[in-house]
């Protein structure tokens, strides 16, 4: 792929992630995308052939950054240090260029994303992290402590609500939040379960 289309490509993907925050995914059209980046649709339709196609791209560009990070974890030792390392990771994954308008979008369009396979994928992917995250301590608690640690760093796009927080002070506060939830993985032990 050269460059320039490597790069229509990524501004495809924008300007329609950009729409179906705008809009919503169903009444999003690809001619809409096509008069917005000012090309035909039959240019689009070089790149992309419909609008699934379009979502399991940038679907499909997280699940690959969370294979790189669920590989990673399996590599490291189950600990207090490596669980915290796999949650930063995770939230500067969540926190990266560009990934206000991807978490919209997720929000925004849950039922669109469970149809498509990308969507059952990174359910998937969020289960493999939990269980890396919650290594050790295969309780139930644990179980869901893990899968709240995450929850608590994705979800805290939406859940924090106060007017002109930063994305920096968003991270923090999920940050503590998860870290809060990864004590009680270490901590469990036969007589918390």
């Amino acid at each position: 792929m050269t460059q320039s289309t490597g790069g229509t490509r990524g501004r495809i993907q924008a300007v329609a992630l950009e729409l179906f925050t705008e809009q919503g995914y169903e009444k999003t059209s690809l001619r809409e995308i096509a008069e917005r980046l000012g090309v035909t649709k039959a240019a689009l339709y070089y790149h992309f052939k419909s609008k699934d196609e379009i979502v399991n791209s940038f679907v499909e560009d997280r699940l690959h950054r969370m294979d790189e990070l669920i590989d990673w974890a399996r590599d490291q030792p189950a600990s207090r240090a490596t669980r915290r390392e796999l949650v930063s990771q995770y939230a500067d994954m969540m926190f990266g260029t560009g990934q206000s308008l991807v978490m919209r979008f997720f929000e925004q369009n849950q039922t669109v994303l469970k149809s498509l396979a990308a969507g059952q994928q990174m359910r998937e992917r969020m289960y493999q992290l939990a269980d890396a995250i919650c290594l050790g301590d295969d309780s139930p608690r644990a179980q869901l402590r893990a899968t709240l640690v995450l929850f608590a760093v994705h979800s805290s796009w939406f859940a924090v609500r106060t007017p002109d927080v930063t994305d920096d002070e968003r991270k923090k506060i999920a940050l503590e939040v998860a870290d809060e939830l990864l004590a009680g993985i270490e901590e469990g032990g036969p007589a918390d379960r």
